[in-house]
């Protein structure tokens, strides 16, 4: 036997009971305890608690809950980890990793995502030693954003997978364990079938992807700004490399100022800027997500507006590069400066977004 009163204080039991994952505790006269995630005592063995290395099996998640939690035991901290979602096909839906700038943290916080206003951003995988947990809100990769973005009526979150199979992937320090994890449907919305569900998903990936697209046009504008500016710091005299950078963030500019609205600094700022179309598409995943059910009838027409919209924007872009951009380089090779370039990673010369 091992002690599991945790914080609960000495008082008479009158009643337990076991409600799905939870161990409900009722007192006589001093309220109720609940303790949350028994999915680990459910499966406590001498084994597990001697391996390096445990990935437990997840209740059975339901949709239009609070998400599913995930619980994991390392005997030593390991030095890298990922947990992973993948699909019946073995498609990784989403993806945790610890928060690097807190090697050390042992909580899972998430980052800040649409302006606080649907969610979003990305949960660290917390690693320290002993049992760790985590909890996915059955939502697939979020729409990629950056930093000082702000969306009104909408946010990052993806859209959230369909009733089904699914498997956990936790990786450490080179070993690899998996788990199956059950979706099922709301119990409370029989009228809503698994196709709708399906349906519902399928199209929230095609909104999610582009509105992805929308806003890594942004970050790709951003970049270039900032390494222009770098290389304008770098040869701040020469009036051929004024001129085109000039030009070059004139008209890129121009393109950023049509996908997002680059005046609104604040939540309230939308409602006297109005919003772009990299929000307007956010938007309608938002929408589309309200409740349980197949997409309506007139959201793949609005998405298909919007889809063609950013097209002429990411058309004018890609002109830009071509042109403008081309005509920067030029000058920076003559200078023998580093070229800008609007995909760049961890590359000598290139400045990122912050």
């Amino acid at each position: 036997w091992q002690n599991l009163s945790l914080n609960m204080p000495d008082v008479p039991v009158s009643d337990l009971i076991v409600e799905a994952n939870e161990l409900v505790i009722a007192t006589h006269g001093r309220s109720f305890w609940v303790l949350d995630n028994i999915a680990p005592l459910r499966q406590a063995s001498a084994a597990i608690a001697a391996a390096d290395a445990y990935l437990y099996k997840p209740p059975v998640a339901v949709r239009s809950g609070t998400g599913v939690t995930i619980s994991y035991a390392f005997r030593t901290q390991p030095k890298v980890a990922k947990l992973e979602v993948l699909d019946s096909a073995g498609t990784v839906l989403r993806s945790f990793e610890p928060d690097t700038a807190r090697p050390d943290s042992t909580r899972a916080a998430a980052a800040p995502g649409g302006g606080g206003r649907r969610g979003g951003g990305t949960a660290f995988l917390p690693r320290a030693a002993g049992l760790n947990r985590i909890t996915w809100d059955l939502r697939t990769t979020p729409i990629v954003g950056f930093p000082g973005m702000i969306l009104w009526g909408a946010g990052t979150n993806g859209p959230a997978v369909p009733p089904g199979k699914y498997t956990l992937r936790l990786s450490a320090d080179g070993r690899s364990l998996t788990t199956p994890l059950v979706v099922t449907r709301n119990p409370r919305l029989p009228e809503v079938t698994v196709a709708d569900l399906h349906a519902q998903y399928q199209f929230g990936r095609r909104v999610r992807d582009k509105a992805t697209e929308a806003n890594n046009a942004i970050i790709a504008i951003r970049r270039v700004k900032l390494q222009l500016d770098d290389r304008l710091t770098k040869a701040a005299n020469d009036d051929a490399l004024k001129t085109k950078g000039a030009t070059l963030r004139t008209n890129a500019a121009a393109v950023e100022e049509n996908v997002y609205q680059v005046r609104n600094q604040s939540g309230q700022d939308p409602l006297n800027f109005p919003i772009r179309v990299n929000n307007r598409i956010a938007n309608l995943l938002s929408m589309s997500e309200r409740g349980d059910g197949a997409p309506t009838t007139n959201m793949p027409v609005i998405f298909n507006i919007l889809t063609t919209e950013l097209k002429g924007y990411t058309t004018r872009l890609d002109a830009v590069w071509k042109t403008d951009l081309a005509a920067v380089n030029t000058e920076l090779a003559r200078l023998k400066l580093p070229a800008l370039d609007p995909n760049c990673e961890k590359v000598a010369g290139c400045v990122l977004v912050p």
